[in-house]
């Protein structure tokens, strides 16, 4: 019989009920105890959703990265919080978001290291290696989750991150080679392979995804090694070998060659591999086919996905297991959540819930027959073909607009070195000019507005009243504080694609779609389901309000066209680069419209460019091309003396430098200060030609950094780029942060960047 599983879970609730016990326990409103009863409830009633699974996974939830979790488990806790005060859950916060909930000010540490999880918007915490790491097995929390599980008549698989691939996730804090701290790294892993098997654990889902990126002759003898020394262990549950995002390409015979008891494979990204991974399979190996797509939200094709697995059910048997393509982490928690949602669009829709319950279609026709889900088959069938049919879908009028798109409509009319006299003649700005990303602090007030307002509780000019009050109290702050390039706060957006998003024909929107970026930290993803049309200027009003407000140069801030497509639930019936071009054409005309009514300084965030970048860079350069070409074509339409920002956040850069200069922004803002800089390496071999402004103030993390912190930060970059070209600013918005917060840490910035200009005075 052919079994059913899942890679994991969304853990934060359909209601979002871990996010609001975390913000709870960090403001100090609930105990330790609440929190992890919490969390118990929500496990609970995760594996009672996932009742119908053979196997339901232990150790998918997280209180706020699995990838933490796993540092945890293995004992592998930075120096810094080593030997501080309180629980483990206090020096998990610690590293996390840098305090915990009782930590003072004086008491915080550094947080650890945050960037993308693979092409993901979901963020992990870096683990950190040097010459000193040790591992301590810790896995009293993963078998107390066990237990829970077992307790209430549930199958465990275990889900842990693989030895490999977590040295690979990780980065050495000096010049330790990561590959040599794997012998000391398995004999841990042995030891908790050990215990799970003692708690009868049969399967374990160990999560190898660095196989679907490119790796060298070292890390690919570093899978043989660490698997013929698992396999040698006397006593260990089975191990399901599992990848996701990706096919296994040139690593696909080193896949099938580990002595594992089970391969799982992405059967939406590698379809083109189930022949070659059937063939080298071998007479006992388990095969998971990730059928079921884990990223998007569409639903399935069953009829053509049972016609796909009916040869390969018959060849395997009961070593055929069926999964979603990877962990449901990525999709929101219940369909069923949707009371007002658009009606047409959500027959075609399947979240988390509705994909297991498509992977139970599947087995139950691949058991018993198609005949005992006829009814849901048909179901399935008729709303694929009304998606396929419908008239909302294309627009002939979008589509011939597209077609008129030349290789002039990305080219700025002068090269930067000619801009950029021009622009600084009309701005003005001193040496080491500060700004903000773009938003300011969401206060109760604002979120209670916008919420009334939605649901007609509040009038329109009474909610306009309101925000325009919240905007001239941004913009007061601003010059209080000697910020030089203002922007509005952003009061009116609840998030920077969803806002855009409900402005644009081709998109609807949940009510509670909501998927985990890191932490507590929700969004709640548009759905692009048809063209692309912008049909009235989105953010106009509100900016020429704000510019009127102040003399000094007010940022209109708009979101670009790829990071508007990267963090969407995009259509899979076109190519990205298709959508992204009309989501280019709409976001180009709001820019003309905001040039036209004055704005000098406009800021296009594409902080998801590098999320996009496939995970071979064999397949980056065509990623790149259009993607660079899609924010041209938003920017590239004003004047020389129109300064165009871009901003980008918490990935790895380096490798994209060049495209990054190509992208032709007079100034990027981008994170630095959490990675200490370590962006700026970029620079020693790469001249970036235009206006950098690398983020001093790190907005994810409670601590309020240090005038002293930020100048040596500048400092640092100032080694790399010119003073003339840095700019001082923080690493992303502040929607999230407090005004008690957000305050003190933009005096210190200003006052930094105030002391950066003396310097620079004396030694001129």
């Amino acid at each position: 019989m052919i079994k059913i599983h899942n890679l994991g879970f969304p853990r934060i609730g359909a209601q979002r009920e871990l996010k609001f016990a975390l913000e709870k326990f960090w403001r100090g409103e609930i105990s330790e105890q609440a929190l992890e009863n919490t969390g118990a409830e929500l496990r609970a009633h995760h594996w009672q959703v996932q009742a119908d699974l053979d196997l339901v996974p232990v150790g998918d939830f997280s209180f706020y990265d699995h990838v933490l979790d796993m540092s945890c488990l293995l004992g592998h806790w930075p120096e810094r919080v080593q030997g501080l005060s309180g629980s483990e859950l206090d020096q998990y916060f610690r590293v996390a978001r840098g305090r915990s909930a009782q930590d003072s000010d004086c008491q915080c540490v550094a947080a650890g290291e945050m960037t993308k999880w693979f092409d993901t918007n979901y963020h992990y915490i870096v683990p950190e290696f040097s010459a000193e790491t040790a591992f301590n097995l810790n896995p009293q929390r993963l078998l107390a989750q066990v237990k829970q599980a077992q307790a209430l008549g549930h199958t465990p698989k275990v889900v842990i991150q693989g030895p490999v691939t977590y040295l690979w996730l990780g980065k050495s804090k000096d010049a330790t080679d990561k590959l040599t701290l794997l012998p000391k790294l398995l004999s841990v892993y042995a030891q908790l392979l050990h215990a799970l098997a003692q708690e009868g654990v049969r399967w374990v889902q160990v999560d190898e995804s660095a196989l679907v990126t490119d790796l060298d002759s070292q890390w690919q003898q570093a899978f043989t090694s660490a698997y013929q020394y698992l396999d040698a262990l006397t006593h260990k549950p089975n191990l399901l070998l599992t990848t996701y995002f990706g096919d296994l390409a040139q690593h696909l015979d080193l896949a099938l060659s580990l002595p594992v008891q089970g391969i799982h494979l992405d059967a939406v990204k590698a379809q083109h591999e189930i022949t070659q991974v059937l063939a080298g399979l071998g007479d006992e190996k388990i095969l998971s086919l990730g059928v079921i797509d884990g990223r998007n939200i569409w639903k399935t094709n069953l009829t053509a996905t049972l016609a796909a697995l009916q040869p390969i059910a018959q060849s395997l048997g009961e070593r055929l297991w069926l999964a979603p393509s990877c962990s449901l982490l990525h999709v929101p928690v219940d369909l069923a959540q949707e009371t007002q949602l658009d009606q047409e669009v959500a027959t075609w829709l399947a979240f988390a819930v509705q994909k297991l319950q498509e992977l139970k279609i599947l087995q139950q026709a691949l058991n018993h027959g198609e005949a005992s889900v006829a009814q849901d088959l048909a179901d399935n069938q008729a709303a694929i073909q009304a998606r396929r049919q419908s008239k909302r879908v294309h627009k002939p009028e979008v589509q011939a607009r597209l077609a008129r798109i030349t290789p002039e409509l990305g080219q700025r009319l002068s090269p930067y070195a000619q801009r950029a006299p021009q622009q600084a003649q009309k701005l003005k700005l001193p040496l080491y000019p500060t700004t903000t990303i773009g938003s300011f602090p969401q206060t109760a007030d604002i979120r209670q507005a916008r919420r009334d307002w939605r649901l007609g509780r509040l009038d329109e000019p009474t909610y306009q009243t309101l925000m325009r009050e919240q905007i001239a109290h941004a913009v007061k702050v601003q010059e209080d504080l000697g910020l030089d390039v203002l922007v509005h706060g952003e009061a009116e957006r609840n998030d920077m694609v969803e806002y855009f998003g409900e402005q644009l024909e081709g998109y609807i929107f949940s009510q509670n779609g909501w998927v985990q970026s890191y932490g507590s930290r929700c969004v709640k993803p548009p759905i692009l389901f048809g063209d692309i049309e912008r049909l009235q200027p989105m953010t106009l009003e509100w900016i020429r309000y704000a510019q009127s407000l102040t003399d000094k140069p007010m940022k209109g801030m708009l979101t670009g066209p790829v990071t508007i497509l990267n963090w969407s639930f995009v259509r899979d019936d076109q190519p990205r680069s298709t959508s992204c071009y009309q989501l280019a054409l709409a976001i180009r005309d709001e820019v003309l419209d905001l040039e036209a009514a004055g704005i000098q300084v406009i800021q296009i965030d594409e902080a998801a460019l590098r999320e996009g970048l496939p995970l071979r860079a064999s397949q980056w350069q065509t990623y790149l091309d259009w993607a660079v070409q899609a924010f041209r074509i938003t920017a590239n339409g004003v004047s020389d003396q129109t300064q165009i920002h871009t901003h980008m956040c918490y990935s790895e850069f380096n490798d994209i430098i060049q495209a990054i200069a190509a992208m032709d922004a007079d100034v990027i803002t981008i994170e630095t200060s959490r990675s200490d800089m370590e962006l700026l390496q970029a620079f020693e071999d790469f001249h970036y030609p235009n206006e950098i402004g690398p983020g001093v103030y790190d907005i994810h993390s409670p601590n309020i950094p240090t005038q002293a912190a930020m100048e040596a930060l500048m400092r640092k970059a100032a080694d790399f780029i010119p003073a003339q070209r840095l700019w001082v600013n923080p690493d992303c918005g502040l929607k999230t942060r407090q005004w008690s917060e957000v305050l003190p840490a933009l005096e210190a910035m200003v006052k930094a960047a105030q002391a950066l200009r003396v310097q620079a005075q004396v030694t001129a």
